[in-house]
């Protein structure tokens, strides 16, 4: 016996023990587990941008529009990558296209 074995206990080579038969299942609950997050996570996600793009493709002059950061406004002018708000007589402001959130129906702005 060393000094060494005096502060640590040795180890002993041991077989590991035996483990049940799970192992088929193990990897049918991954699959099952990555199906579930697709349907729940991963689909809705990619269906709500679809439709995002679609609404962004669609605008045009004249819409009424709410950006993303609350900003309510007529479209004055579009790019490709920046749209003009009209958010008051006279005053302007450019936001990227991407922050438009929703377009409001016609005469939305007007009533309120």
């Amino acid at each position: 016996m060393n000094l060494l074995d005096f502060f640590v206990a040795p180890v002993f080579a041991q077989a590991a023990p035996a483990q049940p038969g799970m192992g088929g299942f193990g990897l049918l609950m991954s699959i099952a587990l990555i199906a579930i997050m697709y349907f729940l996570m991963i689909r809705p996600q990619m269906k709500r941008a679809k439709e995002h793009r679609a609404m962004l493709d669609k605008l045009s002059k004249g819409d009424e529009v709410i950006t993303s950061g609350g900003i309510a406004g007529t479209v004055t002018d579009i790019g490709d990558n920046f749209v003009t708000l009209e958010v008051a007589d006279n005053v302007r402001v450019r936001v990227q296209k991407a922050a438009v959130g929703n377009v409001l129906p016609k005469g939305t702005l007007k009533s309120a």
